[in-house]
């Protein structure tokens, strides 16, 4: 069986008895990374994921920025999918928007994520850096609340909602990030939903988008899954927490995002601060 085939069961994979002494002792460090990177995606949508790598590399303990960032995009995009459900129940997703950008960046996350296999590990980290306060500086700006709740999909919308999918997925499958940071502003001036629809919308795209990165490395054996098993039972309680936190947070989500985005801006500059050294 290939490789990338062999796609363990996390609970098989987290069984003590086969644990390496390697990931015992990563364990921890990657439970509380995926719980951090969890709850930042329940909470903001768009920013969250973008934390994964540089955690797996630098709190972890993985090697290869090739492997964290196949490794995260699987986590990442299980959490998503985990977090859309949250917001399904309490009526945030649109799903025809939310479809139609999802399957149309799904050709652009797959050519994002094959040309960035070919690219050296530290030139990749010092462009995902780059990305990081691309990020971090969209975060500071301060977003629109207002839009139509109640959006609808029509031929025009879906004609201007393609275009922006496409090149969001290529963006999210170079560096393997699920790409809500550029998902959300393009829901919401292509549809003119409101800031909180186009948040929990953009988990549908961050997790496809995820799901073709990962496949994608998987094919190339870089995906770590025991390591992305407990990233994922990590961001299962984060996301929980988040989830709770989004409605507390209403009232200081400007401060909150800024802050969010000053704390993306120092792991930014330390990771290419890294890559570089």
């Amino acid at each position: 069986m290939p490789r990338w085939l062999a796609i363990p069961q996390f609970a098989a994979d987290l069984d003590p008895k086969r644990l390496t002494p390697a990931l015992a002792q990563a364990a921890l460090p990657a439970l509380l990374s995926g719980a951090v990177v969890g709850a930042f995606l329940a909470l903001f949508g768009g920013g969250g994921s973008v934390l994964a790598t540089p955690l797996l590399l630098y709190f972890v303990g993985v090697t290869d920025p090739h492997v964290a960032i196949g490794t995260s995009a699987a986590a990442v995009a299980f959490n998503a999918a985990a977090n859309v459900v949250g917001h399904w129940r309490s009526g945030r997703v649109r799903w025809p928007c939310a479809g139609v950008f999802a399957a149309s960046g799904l050709v652009g996350s797959f050519l994002g994520s094959s040309l960035a296999k070919a690219v050296d590990g530290k030139r990749l980290l010092v462009f995902f850096a780059l990305a990081m306060a691309a990020i971090a500086l969209s975060m500071l700006r301060r977003p629109r609340s207002e839009g139509d709740p109640d959006v609808r999909l029509n031929f025009p919308l879906a004609a201007r909602l393609a275009p922006v999918g496409v090149v969001t997925g290529f963006a999210a499958g170079f560096f393997g990030i699920g790409g809500g940071f550029l998902i959300v502003p393009g829901l919401m001036a292509a549809t003119g939903m409101t800031l909180a629809c186009a948040s929990a919308s953009s988990l549908v795209s961050v997790a496809l988008f995820g799901a073709v990165t990962s496949l994608n490395y998987a094919v190339s054996g870089l995906v770590d899954w025991p390591m992305a098993g407990l990233f994922v039972l990590g961001g299962l309680i984060g996301g929980a927490l988040g989830l709770r936190g989004a409605e507390r947070l209403a009232k200081h989500a400007t401060v909150a995002r800024r802050l969010f985005a000053g704390l993306i801006l120092l792991v930014a500059a330390y990771t290419a601060w890294r890559a570089t050294n």
